[in-house]
């Protein structure tokens, strides 16, 4: 896997304005050198690159770096430009430009803009550490998860893809989930009457006489008829809300276009273009309107017959509520008694009615229950994916480093995501929220905890949380909400990597590690071979230069016929034992940096001496030294 025949590269950088004005460096294959002395803008040429690629690490992490990055970029560009060419691993040239106030713009390499979008489609990528940001991988899980997922990044990025795509039909899904369940409970408690209703009706229909059975179904048939004139109701004002939807949607698309292009836009350079918009936006909202009037016409049809078949309905009833009366006038015993179950026979009909909506209801959210499941166990899957692959690659890299490093990882062991939620739910519980929300989130997983508080189980959350009863039953108060607990059921535990060196007969975690042991636990992995190009800002700094010569120089021997790599360096052992195809050695005035000489270790070698070695004496004096 780690074997790269085709990788990215990165062909030129030119900068236009701003400290590095006039700067034009030809990258080539294998390895590139920057040296120079401090203050001279080799830094800055990395955080170039980075700004132009748009290569910043999603989460804190990277939102710490891009705002350092563009604020060096504001100081040292100002307001000049950044071209970068770069070929793809396909072999595709591309020129990305970049201004500090702008986004990147991809060219083709005749200058034509194209329509990608840097580090977002795929189509290149590079890996690029600046000054201590070696050591700081070795203190940071989240980084060190970037720097596994960097080497499969295109699988990686398809699983995130699907993953994000699932946990949004999730979150539309409970949307619609949670008023449903919310009126679901309001109609499970209104029907809780109903059978006293239909026994207080059961009785009334009971009543002794000749003439029982004939007033029981006189009684029953004006029941019905309430009903079906409360179902033509419901059918007339259905008509009438889908009428209003519509006369409301009617011209609303249009009435919003010409708002949209103000006089200057239309008259400016580009108002060709904005003006062929604006007229296809109008044909679009009047082809709208025409569709919105063809379903209210249809509605309008449909309401006369309704209304036909309304006016005969009424009809029957009228003669069918005489009858009724005329029955009722002859048996004056039991008028008193139709009356009053008239009034049971309304309440039951209004029961119905929610009955019914009770039941469609409840099956709507059956539908939504099965469809959250599909869903859930989709998501699962891709979480299973994600992390075989991430093992994968985790023990591919303890394979291939010649150092003592190896590399675990542990499924959804990253549970911070699931505590900072359970946390802010317990906030106002009367408990130590995050303490107990610690406690839950390590031993407890999410769908096990939301089967705990739907169950209304306080004893065995207490007993697998090692909470007081007190504890759990605030708990169980607090996380008992539909939305909330939708949202747990659901919540990111993330995979927690473990990078560990040994130590004589011990493994250490690298967050335990010194300085000097957490760069000599990280480099090797970043110089393993990958199709991205590798740029690191001193990689000697915190080691010794038997690490340097023995892992770091052997590293890059064995990756740059395959791997492009740019170091800032001021270790003469990098460029020189690790025979560089091209240094680029730059000088500065203090307000402006300049080329000084390039080309390889032997072009070179006055500058290698004089920068990387203390100069010609110094150097013969190490030499002679070491003679004795």
């Amino acid at each position: 896997m780690f074997e790269s025949k085709r990788c990215h590269r990165i062909k030129s950088l030119s900068v236009t304005g701003g400290f590095l004005d006039g700067l034009d460096i030809q990258f080539v294959d294998g390895l590139n050198c920057l040296i120079g002395h401090r203050g001279t803008g080799k830094t800055t040429i990395l955080e170039f690159v980075r700004y132009v690629l748009n290569e910043f690490q999603v989460g804190d992490v990277g939102q710490v770096c891009r705002r350092r990055v563009e604020s060096l970029v504001r100081q040292n560009l100002g307001d000049g430009r950044i071209r970068l060419t770069i070929q793809t691993k396909d072999g595709l040239d591309y020129i990305v430009d970049r201004t500090a106030t702008g986004n990147p713009i991809v060219l083709t390499i005749d200058g034509q803009p194209t329509d990608i979008t840097i580090n977002s489609g795929g189509i290149f990528s590079a890996d690029l550490f600046s000054q201590n940001e070696v050591e700081n991988i070795a203190d940071s899980p989240e980084s060190q998860l970037a720097l596994i997922d960097a080497f499969v990044a295109d699988e990686i990025a398809s699983l995130d893809t699907a993953i994000a795509e699932v946990h949004a039909k999730l979150q539309a899904n409970a949307k619609t989930m949670v008023p449903a369940q919310i009126t679901l409970a309001k109609l499970a408690d209104e029907l809780t009457t109903l059978k006293s209703v239909e026994d207080r009706i059961d009785k009334l229909a009971h009543v002794g006489g000749e003439n029982a059975d004939q007033m029981n179904q006189a009684q029953t048939h004006k029941a019905l008829r309430d009903r079906e004139t409360h179902a033509i109701g419901q059918a007339k004002q259905q008509h009438d809300q889908y009428i209003e939807w519509l006369c409301d949607a009617n011209g609303r698309f249009t009435t919003g276009v010409d708002g949209l292009f103000a006089e200057d836009v239309i008259n400016g350079p580009n108002g060709s273009i904005i003006q062929t918009i604006r007229t296809q936006m109008h044909q679009t909202g009047d082809g709208l309107d025409k569709l919105f009037q063809q379903a209210v016409a249809l509605l309008h049809r449909s309401q006369s017959e309704l209304a036909v078949k309304t006016q005969e309905l009424q009809g029957k009833h009228s003669q069918q509520e005489l009858a009724f009366r005329d029955l009722m006038t002859r048996h004056k015993e039991a008028q008193g008694q139709a009356t009053e179950r008239a009034q049971w026979e309304r309440k039951r009909n209004d029961l119905l009615n929610k009955q019914r909506q009770h039941k469609e209801l409840k099956d709507r959210l059956q539908t939504l229950q099965s469809e959250r499941q599909t869903h859930i166990d989709q998501l699962t899957e891709l979480r299973d994916q994600r992390f075989n692959l991430r093992l994968s690659v985790a023990q591919q890299i303890t394979d291939a480093v010649s150092s003592p490093v190896r590399v675990r990882i542990a499924q959804d062991e990253n549970r911070e995501q699931y505590v900072s939620l359970l946390a802010d739910a317990l906030k106002h519980a009367g408990i130590n929220h995050n303490q107990v929300a610690r406690r839950i989130a390590k031993v407890v997983a999410p769908s096990e905890l939301v089967a705990l508080v739907q169950q209304l189980d306080i004893h065995s959350l207490q007993k697998q949380s090692t909470l007081n009863e007190n504890q759990a039953e605030k708990v169980i108060n607090a996380l008992n909400d539909t939305e909330l607990l939708l949202k747990i059921e659901i919540v990111d535990l993330i995979d927690l990597p473990k990078i560990e060196l040994r130590d004589g007969d011990h493994w250490k975690d690298s967050l335990s590690l010194s300085t000097g042991q957490k760069c000599t636990t990280i480099l090797p992995i970043l110089l393993l071979d990958s199709e991205n190009p590798l740029l690191i800002d001193q990689p000697e700094d915190n080691l010794d230069n038997r690490f340097i010569y023995d892992t770091v120089v052997e590293g890059i021997h064995r990756v740059k016929a395959n791997r492009q790599l740019i170091l800032i360096t001021h270790n003469p052992n990098i460029p020189v034992l690790g025979d560089a195809a091209r240094v680029f050695v730059l000088t500065s005035d203090g307000s402006q940096s300049r080329l000084l000489n390039q080309g390889d270790v032997d072009t070179c070698k006055p500058e290698i001496i004089n920068l990387l070695e203390g100069g010609e004496e110094a150097f013969a004096q190490r030499r002679e030294r070491y003679a004795r």
